[in-house]
């Protein structure tokens, strides 16, 4: 495969310290889900813990017990997906903090706590309106009620309580703010005392500082990708970590062919309608195969010549966000397309 993505772990550290500059004093939750949106996990969550993250948002258990094995027993580490029983097993013996937003799990975590003999960490986890496996508003005063319960009882610790929003409109996340703070009220009087408030994803985070709280969970501002429609990287003071590069394979009349097509990455969509970087400058995507596409020209090119299909580069390259916008989606998707087998480079001075 002649195509790789470069990981510049300086902007990555650059890029926390300037989110952890944002929302100070909320604290930073940096979110690794997708294998760290597909730049390399243990890299980044190493990077990160040397960089003094101490909380990782892991997505599922299984992540979590791999961001464990990588920085050790110090970090704490969130994941809002437990699948199974054997999954809450791991999560109480990986001390993994759980999100709960559902009666049934609250209870088997608390069986499988039980028969661990340890208490788990778990952060309860409310419905705003956006329906992404929160506790009703109608279930949640019993739902914190009981949770109040098992904490008396040694078997749960509430860690926090928290919720996703929209981020589709200022007015509909107010409105969900409005029942988070609805939410927090009724579980203090249940008697619970959550250390760890949070509502706020990459985006509210930066715009809204009453939706900081104790802690954001940061994902994608972290590695430079900008939100489609939103402030350009440079106007929020990030920087993209990633470039993804391929290879001239083949020089002919009117294109060249990269060894980079639809199946490591490459939406099919994008073509004829994107451009990408050159030694010669930009050049028009002009067809995308499954394993190579084609380019427009440009005078003296050659086999082993570089392009640019995103991040920084000599000729201005579009970001992951600029190509996602072509065709109606979000930077994150354009960077979890690239295949795991497309190499990984890591850059650190």
């Amino acid at each position: 495969m002649t195509a790789r993505l470069h990981v510049d772990l300086d902007a990555l550290v650059a890029n926390i310290a300037q989110v952890r500059a944002t929302v100070s004093p909320a604290e930073l939750m940096l979110v690794v889900k997708d294998d760290a949106y597909g730049h390399g996990l243990e890299p980044v969550v190493q990077t990160a813990a040397a960089a003094g993250v101490s909380w990782f948002g892991a997505f599922d258990v299984r992540t979590g017990c791999a961001v464990r094995d990588a920085v050790g027993d110090d970090a704490r580490i969130f994941a809002w997906i437990a699948a199974s029983r054997d999954d809450l097993e791991a999560a109480v013996a990986g001390r993994i903090d759980l999100g709960i937003g559902d009666a049934d799990l609250l209870e088997e975590l608390a069986e499988a706590a039980r028969d661990a003999g340890a208490p788990v960490r778990v952060h309860l986890k409310i419905d705003t309106g956006l329906h992404r496996n929160g506790v009703r508003p109608e279930q949640w005063p019993a739902f914190v009620s009981r949770a109040a319960i098992l904490e008396a009882d040694g078997v749960i610790e509430v860690a926090g309580v928290w919720s996703h929003i929209a981020e589709a409109s200022d007015s509909e996340d107010d409105d969900a703010r409005a029942v988070y703070e609805w939410a927090l009220d009724q579980a203090t009087a249940a008697g619970l005392r959550p250390a760890m408030r949070h509502l706020a994803a990459s985006a509210a985070s930066f715009a809204r500082p009453e939706f900081r709280y104790d802690m954001v969970r940061v994902g994608a501002f972290c590695y430079g990708i900008r939100s489609a429609g939103g402030p350009s990287a440079d106007h929020l003071g990030l920087r993209p970590i990633g470039r993804l590069d391929a290879d001239v394979v083949e020089v002919g009349g009117e294109y060249v062919r990269i060894g980079l097509g639809a199946l490591e990455g490459l939406p099919s969509s994008l073509q004829r309608r994107a451009t990408v970087g050159t030694p010669a400058g930009s050049r028009a995507l002009v067809a995308i195969g499954g394993t190579e596409s084609l380019v427009a020209v440009w005078p003296d090119a050659v086999v082993g010549d570089v392009v640019t299909v995103y991040g920084p580069g000599v000729s201005g390259e579009r970001t992951a966000t600029d190509l996602a916008e072509i065709i109606g989606t979000i930077g994150e998707e354009i960077a979890l397309r690239v295949s795991p087998l497309v190499e990984r480079r890591y850059t650190r001075r």
